[in-house]
């Protein structure tokens, strides 16, 4: 018997999402963004709001129309291909980079303006209780709708209301200059630091998890399934809008309160110190800390549910405990050194997850979708990669003459063509791949 869900219960799940994307990228990235935009802040902010906000959102939608999350929109992929993408991208946003951030970004915001010497043995402990909290919060996977959605996302939302109207009414600073980088193509070096959110990612990620929920919860029937789902991706969608543009005008009117500033959490420190004085670092401590927090749990939770059905060893509490240390352990390099390394591979990976998610909406219009979508997915990674290793520093003028390589989005138009191809091939090509 399939179940109903109440109005209490939707909002629930829609918060679930939001706390889960609402973690370490998407805190100290836009401030930092809206810093250095300048006066040309509104073309950068949708630029980043597209990838930050419209992709993830896109994500989860694409997941509900395919029944499923990463496993079941690759199924026309080859399985080999699709296992390795899967792990790839779970190892990435959970044990590798964004779950180890989500502790390095509440240790440097929340914990670190309080103490008079941190240091590596401060960053160790710190990251031992931070993520000895997420691993009890993810052994209880079944009751993560009322844990996160019910419970720590009403706090963390309350926090982030102040925060917000605190700036739209009483802004601290003025606008800063317009830094290079954002000089020529605001638009688009928005949309590729949203890429830093790891958020499309996610989506792919979470949509199991919810979907799971969905189940537990008695929700059994496909459609009411992805109804569900497309309602709290919009719950969640509306939550990160409103967070990610505070965020934007705090960083944009900034000036004098910072006059300089290497990320984001420099500004939002000093701009709530400037707000409300002493104070209002505790509340910033509590904003990140249930932040961090909530988005630790869900990956953590997501990666240990995906690696026990893959591997069938292991309990599901045993890989949540083996990810938790993982997290812990990589977490302790630190926070600039994670960043950095993570940028080349995010610049080369994003543009498989989007083209995925394209692939998806076009699959009713295919004529051979197992041409089509080895064609989109298989363009999308060459051409990625080629931009992931040009911000990894390597010399690749070679390719310079290629369409938006210099702004490292030279997989965009090629991308574009492979689906345009995979909607015009007909069936004779499926056959022969098949």
């Amino acid at each position: 018997m399939n179940r109903s869900l109440s109005t209490f219960d939707i909002l629930g799940l829609g918060f679930m999402p939001f706390a889960f994307f609402l973690g370490a990228g998407n805190i100290i990235f836009p401030p930092l963004a809206g810093f250095l935009a300048g006066e040309n802040l509104t073309s950068a902010m949708f630029g980043f709001l597209i990838t930050a906000v419209g992709l993830p959102l896109a994500g989860l939608v694409a997941a509900a129309l395919a029944g499923g999350g990463l496993p079941t929109m690759g199924r026309y992929l080859p399985p080999l291909v699709v296992t390795v993408m899967a792990c790839a991208i779970f190892i990435i946003i959970g044990p590798a980079f964004a779950a180890p951030r989500t502790g390095l970004v509440a240790f440097e915001m929340g914990i670190k303006p309080f103490l008079d010497n941190p240091g590596q043995a401060s960053l160790t402990l710190y990251t031992l209780v931070f993520f000895g909290v997420a691993l009890l919060l993810s052994l209880s996977q079944g009751r993560l709708l009322e844990a996160v959605g019910k419970l720590l996302t009403p706090v963390l939302l309350v926090l982030l209301v102040v925060l917000a109207i605190a700036v739209f009414v009483n802004p601290q600073g003025s606008q800063p200059e317009v830094a290079e980088a954002y000089m020529s193509q605001p638009f688009v070096k928005g949309f590729i630091e949203g890429y830093n959110t790891m958020d499309t990612f996610a989506s792919l990620l979470f949509a199991i998890l919810i979907l799971d929920v969905l189940r537990k919860k008695g929700v059994t029937d496909t459609r009411a399934q992805s109804r569900y789902l497309t309602l709290a991706a919009l719950i969640a969608a509306a939550g990160l809008g409103f967070v990610y543009i505070s965020l934007f005008i705090l960083g944009g009117t900034s000036l004098g309160v910072v006059e300089s500033a290497s990320n984001g959490g420099e500004i939002i420190s000093a701009y709530v110190l400037a707000l409300f004085g002493t104070p209002g670092l505790w509340i910033l401590a509590g904003i990140v800390t249930l932040a961090c927090l909530t988005t630790a749990v869900g990956l953590i939770s997501s990666c240990a549910d995906y690696f026990h059905n893959l591997t069938g060893k292991g309990s599901y509490r045993r890989w949540v405990v083996l990810i938790a240390l993982a997290c812990m352990l990589v977490a302790n390099v630190g926070l600039n050194t994670l960043i950095s390394v993570s940028i080349p591979i995010l610049v080369a990976l994003y543009p498989v997850a989007i083209a995925l998610v394209l692939a998806t909406y076009l699959r009713p219009l295919m004529k051979s979708p197992v041409f089509a979508f080895r064609l989109i997915i298989g363009v999308s990674f060459v051409f990625g990669l080629l931009d992931g290793l040009q911000a990894a520093g390597l010399n690749m003028s070679l390719f310079g003459f290629l369409p938006l390589f210099g702004v490292g989005m030279a997989w965009v138009l090629p991308t574009a063509v492979a689906a345009l191809a995979g909607l015009v091939i007909g069936k004779a090509r499926e056959e022969a791949l098949a």
